[in-house]
C-alpha cells in the first residue's frame, strides 16, 4: 500500500517513527490550505511560505503531545494561526505593513459574464473591502467567518476577553458593511 493511499492517522503514526516519505505526504495534504491561513494573515507571500514551513516542523517535532490523531489537522491549523499573528505582530512593531492587492482575483477571458463569475467578484469584493479595515477588524473577521473558529477560540488566539471578541467581531462586521453599502448601489 502506498502513502496516497493510507489514511492521516496511519500517516501520522509513521511520522511519529520518523518517516520522511510519510511527512512529506501528510505536509502535501495540508501545505495549501495552511499557506493560505498564512497568508491570509501576514498579506506577504514569502512570510507566509516561511510560517507554513515553520509551522510544519513545529507540528512534527511535537506530534508526541498531541492527544487526539483525529484532530490534526485544527492543530496544525491553530499552530499556523498563532505563529502567523506572532510573526505580523512583530513585523508591525517595526514598520507599517502596506495590505497587498493580492487576494483572488476573477478574470473572464471570453468577455461573457455567467452567474459564478458574478458570485466571484462579490466575494472578491468583500475580500478586497476586508483588507480595508482596521488590522484587529481584519483579523478577528477572518478568523470567524473565513477560518470558522467560535468566539472562544478567537479569545484565546488574539489573547481577548469574550466580552472583547464579541464587541472586535461585531463592530467589524458593521465597518465591513459600512464600507460596502456604497458598492452595493
Amino acid at each position: 500500500m502506498t502513502l496516497t493511499n493510507q489514511n492521516i492517522e496511519q500517516l501520522l503514526q509513521l511520522c511519529k517513527s520518523g518517516d520522511q516519505h510519510a511527512q512529506m505526504e501528510v505536509y502535501n495534504r495540508y501545505y495549501k490550505a495552511m499557506y493560505n491561513t498564512a497568508f491570509r494573515i501576514v498579506k506577504d507571500s514569502f512570510e507566509a511560505e516561511d510560517i507554513m514551513q515553520d509551522s510544519f516542523l513545529t507540528a512534527f517535532t511535537k506530534l508526541d503531545s498531541l492527544k487526539e490523531i483525529k484532530t490534526f489537522g485544527s492543530w496544525l491549523k491553530r499552530i499556523v494561526i498563532n505563529n502567523s499573528i506572532y510573526h505580523y505582530k512583530k513585523n508591525n512593531k517595526y514598520e507599517d505593513v502596506p495590505l497587498d492587492n493580492v487576494l483572488y482575483k476573477v478574470e473572464d477571458h471570453s468577455g461573457i459574464i455567467e452567474t459564478d463569475d458574478i458570485s466571484n467578484m462579490k466575494v472578491n469584493r468583500v475580500l478586497e473591502t476586508m483588507k480595508s479595515l482596521k488590522d484587529t477588524y481584519r483579523m478577528g473577521l477572518t478568523l470567524h467567518l473565513i477560518e470558522g473558529y467560535d468566539y472562544e477560540e478567537i479569545c484565546e488566539i488574539m489573547n481577548i476577553t469574550n466580552a472583547n471578541c464579541r464587541t472586535l467581531i461585531s463592530r467589524a462586521k458593521e465597518s465591513l458593511r459600512k464600507k460596502l453599502e456604497p458598492m452595493a448601489s
